[in-house]
């Protein structure tokens, strides 16, 4: 066997030994019940997306160009420090939207944890719910729906903050006059979002 074949059996070796050591540290955080937020990086169509769940449910989903570690900063500084990479948690998560990127989930059935949103813009995200699949409805509708109607600016700052995009569809939230608009994940991910949706 070769040094470089030597080194990268070594390399392979440290990694399977970390990877078996971080499960080991999530399952006992679990156990002894520390284990506040959870995370995990799935590979997506749109980048790779971190999602983070507490107890109560699916907290966090993120887009790259939102930047992970300010993600998993905030859920330190509005959670709890006690932030683990711990994926089993999310396995559920992560098959529902493998699922939705494959055209065989148009719904998503994982319990939520909203508590990063508040006021008026957690009622927006209740009605966001409410957009089926391969649908859209214009911020101005859905302030109308929200229950004030002169309240187009405040939908697109609920949309922009959501902390839970794509199993919150704020990516079926467009213009009135039929522009795409803006988007978390960048106009292009909701481009193809969008575009996912209208091939069911």
């Amino acid at each position: 066997m070769s040094t470089t074949d030597l080194f990268a059996a070594a390399h392979r070796d440290d990694h399977e030994t970390m990877a078996r050591l971080q499960t080991r540290l999530a399952e006992e955080a679990d156990q002894d019940g520390v284990l506040d937020v959870a995370y995990r990086l799935l590979d997506s169509p749109v980048g790779t997306l971190l999602l983070a769940a507490t107890e109560r449910g699916l907290v966090r989903v993120a887009f790259a160009v939102q930047d992970h570690d300010a993600a998993l900063e905030q859920l330190a500084a509005r959670i709890s420090p006690r932030v683990l990479l711990a994926p089993a948690r999310l396995d559920l998560a992560a098959r529902e939207l493998d699922d939705y990127f494959a055209r065989r989930r148009t719904a998503f059935d994982l319990p939520l944890d909203l508590r990063l949103a508040s006021g008026f813009r957690r009622s927006v995200l209740e009605h966001l719910r409410e957009i089926g699949y391969g649908t859209t409805a214009s911020y101005k509708a859905l302030a109308a729906t929200a229950g004030n109607p002169g309240a187009v600016r405040a939908v697109g700052t609920a949309c922009a903050t959501n902390p839970l995009p794509l199993v919150i569809p704020c990516h079926r939230v467009v213009r009135s006059d039929g522009q795409i608009g803006n988007y978390a994940g960048g106009t292009e991910a909701k481009h193809a979002l969008l575009a996912l949706e209208s091939r069911a």
